[in-house]
């Protein structure tokens, strides 16, 4: 097999893992070393679904010893099989950076033999990318649940940042659906992750020339979809996650049906449910909520029809009108349409002028939906009635019937 064959197999077995479109490193250039990291990331190349991003992602392998029924490289799968050997990986890499295709690499990988095999074989390529080419631009690595706690240390030298997919939302489902694996094996490197991350950072306020590891921070990813597990479940778990692991982002990656797998549904759940968890995501991480804050007993899942902020909004009336010119900032940061950046530009205006609604605008407040929640100088931007029912009406974004489903450009022809 050629190495454009193989590039296509596993270019396109790769676009499953979800993957950071920013860096979140800083690097500058190095005498002698090719390419940087940048933080907020530079976008010049196209994923297969449209996404503009900036890192070859790729599989070293799809050949699996593991038999995970939502998995499509599952060993049951008929589907084309091939690996990559690390020096092929890294010239590729080296091959594309040069022709400005992209600015980092993302590499992830089945199970091939073992998972000490397979976290080898991704050790030796990082081991060339970075020393061989001398490569100093951002590396994004997956870290295989099982493999020793040396090869994951390893890895982590040569990365900028380390994912462990936690996959699916409880034991139980993981225990039904992907028997080769074990909630222990998950997180192990979590913790390893977690830990030497911590123990670095404090090495180099001490040595400045302190190795590095994983600067960047450690990510997972969870299927939606795939079990029974309510948007309540996952983003309490999420949560969790953020809280014991010190994660910089868990990733929601909407499933996608398996034929001749009776376990699993036979209908994708629609990509807008996706979107809503990563919108509460966003709550949790930015916004100071928590996750019994963003659900309540009656409803398990988030609303499909409004974003979890404004729900959240119209379940506690009680806590508005805001006034603008004097509520602190958490508190503005509770408001639909103010996000972080228009809170901070509220606080800083209101010290040297008075605010009004004309000035709001233009600070980026999305006053559509802040318009019902806010007043300014105590005037309202518009006289309404603040009752759930109304607000239900004004706020709605879709009108979802039945057979409602986004759009996918992964859908098949």
């Amino acid at each position: 097999m050629d190495m454009l064959e193989k590039l296509k197999i596993l270019t396109d077995a790769a676009k499953y893992d979800v993957a950071c479109t920013s860096s979140g490193v800083d690097r500058a250039a190095r005498p002698g070393a090719l390419g940087t990291a940048a933080a907020c990331g530079i976008c010049h190349s196209f994923a297969a679904d449209g996404r503009c991003i900036s890192l070859l992602k790729i599989l070293q392998t799809n050949i699996c010893v593991y038999d995970c029924q939502y998995c499509v490289n599952r060993r049951s799968n008929d589907l084309p099989r091939t690996v990559f050997t690390p020096e092929e990986v890294a010239e590729l890499t080296i091959q594309f950076y040069r022709r400005n295709y992209i600015e980092g690499l993302f590499l992830s990988s089945a199970i091939l033999k073992s998972p000490d095999y397979t976290m080898e074989l991704m050790l030796r390529t990082l081991d060339l990318v970075r020393h061989k080419y001398n490569f100093n631009g951002y590396i994004h690595v997956k870290a295989i649940p099982g493999a020793s706690q040396e090869l994951v240390y390893a890895s982590g030298l040569l990365a900028d940042r380390m994912s462990a997919n936690i996959e699916l939302p409880s034991e139980e489902s993981l225990n039904r659906l992907a028997p080769d694996k074990s909630k222990q094996a998950i997180l192990t490197p979590m913790r390893l992750l977690r830990d030497t991350i911590v123990r670095t950072k404090n090495e180099l306020t001490l040595y400045r020339h302190a190795p590095a590891f994983v600067p960047a921070g450690q990510s997972t990813q969870v299927i939606v979809g795939a079990t029974p597990e309510s948007d309540n479940k996952i983003i309490t778990l999420a949560e969790n996650l953020y809280k014991k692991y010190s994660l910089k982002r868990v990733f929601y990656s909407a499933f996608r049906p398996v034929p001749g797998r009776n376990a699993l549904p036979t209908a994708r759940p629609p990509l807008l449910r996706e979107h809503r968890l990563y919108q509460a995501d966003w709550l949790l991480r930015f916004y100071g909520f928590e996750a019994n804050e963003i659900f309540n007993d009656a409803d398990e899942n988030l609303d499909l029809n409004m974003d979890p902020k404004c729900r959240w909004a119209i379940r506690n009336l009680e806590k508005f009108p805001v006034e603008i010119t004097t509520a602190e900032y958490l508190t503005l940061l509770r408001v639909p349409g103010i996000g972080t950046r228009s809170a901070q530009r509220i606080m800083s205006a209101r010290r040297v002028s008075q605010l009004n609604f004309e000035l709001l605008k233009k600070m980026g407040i999305v006053l559509k939906r802040a318009k019902y929640f806010i007043t300014c100088g105590g005037k309202m931007y518009e006289k309404i009635i603040a009752r759930p029912e109304i607000l239900d009406m004004k706020l709605s974004e879709n009108k979802i019937g039945e057979g409602w489903q986004q759009v996918s450009l992964f859908d098949d022809a």
